[in-house]
């Protein structure tokens, strides 16, 4: 556990040095609003004065971002290590086709100057961690969790109750979403909500189980809009309640969520630091008895280069197959493994491999449940492979 408390709250002006009056043109630029009896220009100077810290470059914050550099929010802040790759472009609206293989936050600031020349964009190129979580949330107004693993929903969550900051989290899964505003003075937290992480390998990031690109920018909207609200004063935010986003059958449904008052972050208020995240969604308990054996994908070359005796399973689907893959691979996807699999010599070496390992992780178990003596699982998947071993396997 790590030691660092929580750092004193600042006033809004210390924070954010951009707290001067609106200027001529941006009473034009943002007129619309302005308009607005709920808003007015006391509100608008209030989203002007705003810093939110978006956390996560990609499918939520892209519009996410895009959205609250238009509507003259002060100061956004964005969070990410990543670099573009061509297969964000159809939802990361935040990047372009030029922009593949640059870092994500110099995309992204340059997007946003373009939108809003007002707007100060800070370029945070740093992993979130228990390490320096506390000061960058304490540093904004808003934090907003653009993020698809669960050790950084859990941090964020316990950094921003810590700290005192509203959390808008959202989250996306095919053709659904959800939305809700963790960490409020009266509001629940995201553990409230989800007291336990789930069990490893047992949820898909978009990578692995796909997205349709505009159920991000659906959910990314309703996310931008909520930090408005709660910047603004706005209504009636959805704290306390989980807005769920069904897009293929066009519903929007919302449940209740209490805050939990034997909840270790918000409620009992025993979590007086962060810890660390990963190993807290990962504990040995709940990981299977028999661990998966892993493989790098250089030392699945050599002992391609080698002539070694070995099966190398690939557990996607044929249009994946099809994009590019592993030589002497067998396709033999998920869904149809405990049928393929019966014509394998169960004492053979067997090597399986997915996009990015999580598939043929569960591949893996499955094999060895059914009797297999030695199955190891390709670091990385065929993303690894294409990156450190052959570059003509196109990458996706």
């Amino acid at each position: 556990m790590h030691s660092s408390s929580a750092p004193d709250p600042q006033p809004l002006s210390a924070r954010n040095p951009l707290g001067e009056a609106l200027a001529g043109d941006e009473l034009a630029r943002y007129a619309r609003q302005i308009r607005l009896p709920q808003l007015g220009v006391e509100g608008q100077t209030a989203i002007k004065r705003a810093g939110v810290l978006i956390v996560g470059a990609g499918g939520l914050g892209s519009p996410a971002a895009m959205y609250l550099a238009a509507a003259g929010v002060g100061r956004i802040g964005i969070a990410d290590i990543d670099r573009v790759d061509v297969t964000n472009l159809h939802r990361q609206l935040l990047h372009h086709t030029a922009d593949v293989g640059a870092k994500k936050v110099d995309s992204a600031r340059a997007t946003l100057e373009a939108i809003n020349p007002h707007v100060r964009v800070d370029a945070i190129a740093e992993r979130v961690t228990s390490a320096n979580a506390l000061a960058l949330v304490g540093d904004y107004d808003v934090v907003i969790d653009g993020t698809d693993n669960f050790p950084t929903r859990y941090l964020l969550s316990d950094a921003c109750v810590l700290v005192g900051r509203p959390l808008v989290y959202g989250s996306v899964d095919r053709f659904e979403g959800q939305v809700s505003v963790f960490a409020t003075d009266a509001g629940p937290c995201y553990r409230c909500l989800f007291p336990t992480p789930p069990d490893p390998g047992t949820v898909q990031n978009c990578a692995d189980a796909g997205v349709l690109g505009v159920v991000p920018g659906l959910i990314g909207m309703l996310q931008a809009t909520e930090a408005l609200k709660i910047i603004a004063g706005l209504g009636d935010s959805l704290a306390g309640r989980l807005l769920l986003v069904d897009a293929l059958r066009m519903r929007f449904h919302t449940i209740g969520v209490e805050r939990d008052a034997a909840c270790p972050s918000c409620g009992t208020r025993e979590i007086d630091a962060l810890i660390d995240y990963d190993q807290f969604c990962s504990p040995p308990s709940m990981l299977p008895p028999q661990r998966v054996e892993t493989i790098l994908p250089q030392a699945l070359s050599r002992i391609l280069n080698d002539g070694e005796s070995i099966v190398i399973i690939d557990v996607r689907e044929p249009y994946e197959w099809d994009i590019g893959r592993i030589p002497t691979a067998r396709l033999m996807p998920l869904g149809t493994l405990p049928d393929a699999a019966r014509s394998l010599d169960r004492n053979a070496d067997v090597i399986v491999y997915c996009h990015h390992g999580a598939r043929s992780e569960s591949a893996a178990y499955e094999l060895l449940a059914a009797g297999f003596q030695r199955v190891r699982n390709l670091t990385g998947g065929i993303d690894r492979w294409s990156r450190e071993v052959d570059p003509r396997v196109r990458r996706y």
